[in-house]
């Protein structure tokens, strides 16, 4: 990867926390249990998942760069979802997990030399993930859940249409028009 393809796939990274809020403040919290069907996850869940990817992916970076060849933690996110009671946490508590160490490993990552950017999770191997292959990986992952999360919105919103706001007329229930609406002034 070139240096300024590293830029702004960095720089991608570092904003995605500022992305994923604009995108979730277009659809409605009272939504986000909603699931397509019983193997999705909803919103709710994917906020969560985000989160506990980015913890994830605050260690692994950190072994990648203190301790080359070490072998990666990887987890499983469904184990994870279904074993952690996503259901139960906080939203806003996830959101702000993945702010700060977003941040926290953009500054780490912004800082480093050239040469660690090579480094492997498991030099053995010669398929073993780079750092800039990692930054890649992670660079992708929140846009790509904001997309999932759009079509879940859209989806929600097919069968769940907005409600119409009442008509003017329709606050008066006697069907009599009011005396003060009705009058006109004359000059």
């Amino acid at each position: 990867m070139t240096r300024e393809d590293r830029r702004r796939k960095l720089e991608a990274f570092g904003s995605a926390p500022a992305l994923l809020a604009r995108s979730l403040r277009q659809i409605p919290k009272k939504m986000w249990m909603y699931k397509v069907s019983a193997d999705t996850w909803s919103i709710h869940e994917i906020i969560l998942h985000l989160a506990d990817n980015e913890a994830n992916a605050y260690i692994v970076c950190r072994l990648m760069i203190a301790q080359p060849g070490s072998h990666a933690l990887m987890f499983n996110p469904t184990l994870w979802a279904g074993s952690l009671g996503y259901f139960h946490q906080s939203t806003k508590e996830a959101l702000e997990i993945i702010r700060r160490l977003r941040r926290m490993t953009y500054h780490v990552l912004a800082a480093l030399p050239e040469t660690v950017w090579s480094h492997r999770a498991d030099p053995r191997e010669e398929s073993a993930m780079t750092l800039d292959n990692w930054l890649e990986q992670q660079e992708r992952h929140i846009p790509a859940q904001i997309t999932q999360m759009q079509d879940i919105y859209q989806i929600w919103a097919k069968t769940h249409p907005p409600r119409k706001l009442p008509s003017p007329r329709s606050h008066n229930p006697s069907g009599i028009e009011s005396r003060y609406t009705s009058l006109s002034v004359r000059t």
